[in-house]
């Protein structure tokens, strides 16, 4: 696989780039010379992504932010044309399929409209971006393809009560793509390698605005029933047994945890900067998988030992066991 020397004067393409890993993509490859075009369903937050970017960047490099629904494959290529036309380009370097978002979690339960709206975004997003960008990464004469998807992309459940079959299906769908087209760029494109993203959780507020993008009122705005069916039976019950919430508890209990919480843990765990940073060393080292977190390393290493563990929910204690203890010793010791 081809190495990377250095991000510096390379023009490359993310999408999602206006919040989360995205956003930090955005930055760290101006940051280290390298010419972005981002885009987002949400054209504030991308142009504010953009914009922070641009002014802390080295001189001759260029950001631009583009509003575009990456499920909409004209509307990708439309960002093709307006990044090459505001870039002065008829390349890329790199392209970051990052866009993303997390519904349809029951396929029996939940709309029809969620669970596709949901695949559309993840699967189609990264697929309509390798259709619209390919030339433009063998054009370049050593193109990057980077798929992101997650560790849902080999553990297709987050649990017992915790389906995420829209969002599961997208991933697996995004890891065999990139998979298969290994062998199919070394042979065709040989100018062109892919990589495939695999990150456990991350603190972003990508379910906020997964939310938004799916048309659902976001869950300050939800009746007291609508709000206590979010909550899946094993959230609830590590809730209670961490005593934030009585075994009796009420919505309106639950509004003032998850009002208390969200402050708490902002920066806290593994953060977007975190992820964003490991996705660039990858990339730079050659590695076509990159998996990022421990917690995705964990997940990997359960499942290649024994392709039925996501299924025997006993084993999450014992394999989070760990994770808790380790984040638990990182939190006292810092200051």
């Amino acid at each position: 696989m081809m190495a990377v020397d250095s991000f510096a004067g390379k023009l490359a393409v993310v999408t999602g780039g206006g919040a989360g890993i995205g956003r930090q993509l955005v930055h760290q490859l101006a940051a280290q010379g390298c010419s972005v075009a981002a885009c987002d369903l949400n054209p504030d937050s991308v142009a504010a992504t953009a914009a922070t970017a641009w002014a802390l960047a080295p001189p001759g490099v260029a950001v631009t932010g583009h509003p575009c629904d990456v499920s909409d494959e004209a509307q990708v290529q439309r960002f093709r044309d307006e990044l090459l036309a505001e870039h002065a380009s008829d390349h890329v370097d790199l392209v970051f399929a990052n866009a993303g978002i997390f519904g349809g979690a029951s396929f029996v339960k939940d709309s029809r409209e969620e669970w596709e709206r949901t695949f559309d975004t993840n699967w189609r997003g990264v697929y309509f971006c390798a259709r619209t960008f390919l030339p433009l990464l063998i054009a370049s004469g050593d193109g990057v393809l980077v798929n992101t998807c997650s560790a849902a992309g080999f553990w297709a459940t987050a649990g017992a009560g915790a389906p995420i079959t829209a969002y599961s299906t997208s991933e697996f769908a995004i890891k065999g793509f990139s998979e298969a087209l290994i062998e199919d760029l070394r042979s065709n494109a040989p100018q062109v390698r892919v990589v495939v993203v695999m990150p456990g959780v991350v603190n972003t507020d990508i379910y906020l605005n997964s939310r938004r993008a799916l048309g659902l009122p976001e869950w300050d705005r939800l009746s007291d029933a609508e709000l206590l069916e979010l909550l899946p039976d094993h959230a609830r019950n590590t809730l209670i047994e961490m005593e934030l919430l009585p075994e009796d508890f009420s919505a309106d209990d639950l509004r003032q945890v998850i009002r208390r919480m969200k402050p708490e843990l902002q920066d806290k765990g593994f953060t977007a900067p975190q992820a964003a940073t490991i996705i660039l060393d990858g990339v730079r080292s050659g590695a076509w998988r990159i998996l990022v977190g421990e917690e995705a390393k964990m997940l990997d290493e359960h499942v290649r030992a024994n392709p039925e563990a996501p299924f025997h929910y006993e084993n999450y204690a014992e394999m989070y066991g760990p994770l808790i203890a380790q984040a638990e010793a990182s939190a006292v010791s810092e200051p």
